[in-house]
């Protein structure tokens, strides 16, 4: 497999892999979105609640606030030496205690620990009217994908390499006219930016009697991360997971 980075912005990643195949791909993506471990809010109890808003409702926003992850620093707690009991290892507490009227904010959650903190803090959680108050202990942990998609670390798919085959029936000039991401170089129908490549564009393709074939060894592979992790170590800790995995197979075939 070789690997190209095509475009990189804070939260988003796009590579090109070629001559690979599609299970490989696929698994990849799989181990990104299901196994990647992240922090999340998973328990809150509330000592007191008289918003608009039900215990329940406030509990779910906060287990899908998007938490910064340091992941070297807490153990799974299943795996901790508590035995599941919950300390410092393996879960940090966030408190929040407000008064309104106000707005209540991410910014408004307190961690015990300031590594682990709201990815966003200016998301807004509920709105609070005079006479109004929120008291609430949270508890967040390391947890995967595969048990609750809150921990997951953010989205991963892939499309197949495009080509464009043009006929003498085709329009490549409408084409080009209709998408600014397609050009007509020497008498031929080429794509501008391949990372900008979709469905509509291919639409336009087939409308235009110009053919669009896709090649099954390469791949335009996209992850979007929701910020708990740095986006380019995503991809390397699935693919030690991936490793673990294969290493854990290959003991159980022996």
């Amino acid at each position: 497999m070789n690997i190209k980075i095509l475009k990189e912005t804070q939260d988003k990643i796009i590579y090109y892999l070629s001559d690979t195949e599609l299970p490989l791909v696929n698994a990849i993506r799989r181990l990104i979105i299901e196994e990647v471990p992240t922090m999340a809010i998973d328990e809150v109890t509330f000592v007191k609640n008289n918003s608009a808003l039900y215990d329940e409702i406030i509990a779910h926003r906060l287990g899908l606030l998007p938490l910064t992850s340091d992941i070297k620093s807490y153990n799974f707690q299943e795996d901790c030496k508590c035995k599941g009991k919950g300390c410092a290892r393996c879960q940090v507490k966030i408190t929040l205690q407000t008064k309104g009227p106000c707005t209540v904010y991410a910014s408004d959650l307190k961690s015990k620990d300031s590594k682990i903190k709201p990815v966003y803090p200016e998301t807004p959680l509920t709105i609070l009217l005079k006479g109004q108050d929120i008291q609430l202990e949270a508890v967040a942990k390391l947890g995967r994908g595969k048990q609750h998609s809150k921990f997951s670390p953010g989205l991963a798919y892939y499309r197949f390499f495009p080509s464009l085959k043009a006929s003498r029936d085709s329009n490549i000039k409408k084409c080009a006219e209709l998408s600014d991401n397609l050009e007509v170089k020497d008498s031929k129908l080429e794509i501008k930016d391949i990372a900008k490549w979709n469905e509509a564009q291919e639409q336009i393709c087939e409308q235009n009697n110009v053919a669009v074939e896709y090649d099954k060894e390469n791949f335009i592979f996209t992850l979007e991360s929701w910020g708990q992790l740095d986006t380019k170590k995503i991809p390397s800790m699935a693919l030690k997971i991936f490793e673990g995995k294969l290493k854990e197979l290959d003991k159980q075939i022996k």
